[in-house]
């Protein structure tokens, strides 16, 4: 179990390019406990379906509500929307704000599959 935590650990503090799209590494940090699954889509986009635990973060409002779900800049976060694009954005505006364990899962779709193959 030491020996998982440790290589979860790792793997987590191993930066990615904000232009970076890594389903299967966002289903590793969705196992840490406390991480964070936000969904950037429109709320529209969100109620015709989201993850489960998702919450709900536009990327346009991400830098001014983020805060209020993640106070810890450490705490693992992991983004999608459709295609990875608008996640991309709100890597950006977190990055900028010193979050540090982010991820961009990408589209909704990639990242369904990849949970459900973890399965």
């Amino acid at each position: 179990m030491r020996v998982l935590t440790g290589v979860l650990a790792l793997l987590l503090s191993l930066p990615l390019g904000a232009d970076e799209i890594s389903p299967q590494r966002a289903v590793i940090a969705l196992q840490t406990p406390g991480s964070v699954l936000i969904d950037v889509r429109t709320a529209e986009e969100f109620a015709a379906g989201a993850l489960p635990g998702a919450s709900r973060i536009g990327h346009d409002q991400i830098a001014a509500q983020i805060a209020a779900l993640v106070p810890d800049k450490n705490t693992p976060i992991v983004l999608y929307c459709r295609s990875g694009r608008r996640s991309a954005i709100a890597q950006d505006s977190l990055a900028q704000l010193g979050y540090r364990n982010l991820i961009n899962a990408g589209g909704h779709d990639q990242l369904k599959q990849a949970l459900a193959q973890q399965n």
